[in-house]
């Protein structure tokens, strides 16, 4: 509930409290000047007395009443005017004790349950005791009157009591409820930041296997271009052509980031042709092995990937004179792409930070692959990654 309805609906509660304090005030003036004993002169003294008890609510009792918690001190001294003018009128007629039934609520409502007792019982005992005293009835009515007066005791505080543990249970679901919703926010706000952070990851690894290494296959083919002018110009005006065509790969893999769409590879192409083109590219041989069929987007995409960073990787760190040779194999239940080159190899437990083998890593077993590297100094580097796939039936 908003704190705007939550105030609207506390306003016109208490505004119900005040018709019911007008209509208990106004019914005890009536029961009084009614009254067919004392004598006028008392039952105007007790209506006199009475009169100033409604004033004295709405400019004190009511601002107790909504405070939150009422002050203690105030709230003594508001209930001590309440019961100056209360009990000598009760005393005097006995129909005043009509009032208890707005006044004993107040008790609980602005006094801790302590002294709220101690007010509930004053305000019971004092009018019958002060009564008998007075006008010394017969024992038939002092009987009735303290038997009834007991009940209404009874009555009271049990009903005072169970009020106020109502309040505090309320007040402690108000609290929970309170505790709930800032938890519901700030997990809200960690579930966003968790979103932001895996998007920035995801990014990461698709700028890492497409901008960056296509930038990284533009700069070694420079280098191979410069190193090939003076005396070997078919392979340079070969490896310019390679560095166009990785140039208009990046262009249409930096607007398929841009857009959320498929690897530009893959845009209306089987993955054997992706992998073609992107071994064509590397200097690389393609085998392809198994029923070649069409399989659902994500194994594909990791596939791809991590062709890309393999070879990236062969390039960058073995040169572009050593074989590779990627292998793509269909099986009924799994996909299996492999990288193998005859370079220097290296040890994969000394690898630390970068994108690369993590990155590759946690695509597969974001499809729920695996990803493994197998390479020694002088011994080579093959890279697999095996991805588990459903076969489609055919009707």
């Amino acid at each position: 509930m908003s704190d705007a309805a939550s105030a609207y609906h506390w306003e016109r509660s208490f505004r119900l409290w005040d018709t019911y304090f007008a209509l208990v005030w106004t019914a005890t003036m009536a029961y009084v000047l009614a009254a067919e004993s004392p004598g006028v002169p008392v039952r105007a003294v007790a209506v006199a007395l009475l009169v100033p008890l409604a004033p004295l609510y709405v400019l004190a009792g009511r601002r107790l009443i909504q405070g939150d918690p009422p002050d203690q001190r105030q709230a003594i001294a508001y209930l001590a005017a309440a019961l100056g003018l209360f009990l000598p009128p009760a005393v005097l007629v006995g129909e005043t004790r009509v009032l208890t039934f707005a006044l004993i609520p107040q008790c609980f409502m602005t006094l801790r349950l302590r002294s709220a007792l101690v007010a509930v019982a004053v305000i019971n005992l004092v009018p019958v005791a002060g009564w008998a005293l007075l006008w010394r009835p017969d024992a038939r009515d002092v009987v009735f009157n303290a038997l009834f007066c007991l009940v209404t005791l009874v009555f009271s505080v049990a009903l005072g009591i169970w009020t106020i543990r109502i309040i505090e249970q309320s007040q402690e679901r108000a609290e929970l409820i309170a505790e709930l919703d800032a938890s519901r926010h700030e997990i809200g706000r960690l579930s966003e930041a968790h979103g932001a952070l895996a998007e920035r990851e995801r990014l990461a690894r698709e700028i890492h296997d497409t901008l960056a290494q296509g930038f990284t296959s533009v700069v070694m083919l420079i280098q191979a271009v410069e190193a090939e002018l003076e005396h070997d110009l078919p392979e340079a005006r070969r490896h310019l052509r390679l560095m166009d065509e990785t140039a208009r790969q990046n262009l249409a893999e930096a607007r398929a980031l841009v857009a959320g769409g498929a690897p530009a590879d893959l845009d209306g192409a089987s993955l054997p042709d992706a992998l073609s083109r992107l071994a064509a590219r590397h200097d690389a041989t393609l085998e392809v092995t198994g029923p070649v069929r069409t399989l659902p987007a994500g194994p594909e995409v990791v596939a791809l990937r991590a062709c890309q960073e393999a070879l990236s990787n062969t390039r960058k760190h073995a040169g572009s004179s050593v074989a590779v040779r990627v292998s793509l194999a269909y099986a009924d239940d799994m996909l299996t792409v492999s990288v193998r080159d005859d370079g220097p190899g290296f040890d994969p437990g000394a690898v630390r930070g970068g994108y690369g083998l993590a990155g590759l890593r946690a695509r597969a077993v974001e499809v729920g692959g695996t990803a493994e590297v197998r390479s020694a100094p002088g011994d080579g580097t093959v890279v697999t990654v095996r991805l588990p796939v459903v076969r489609r039936e055919t009707p």
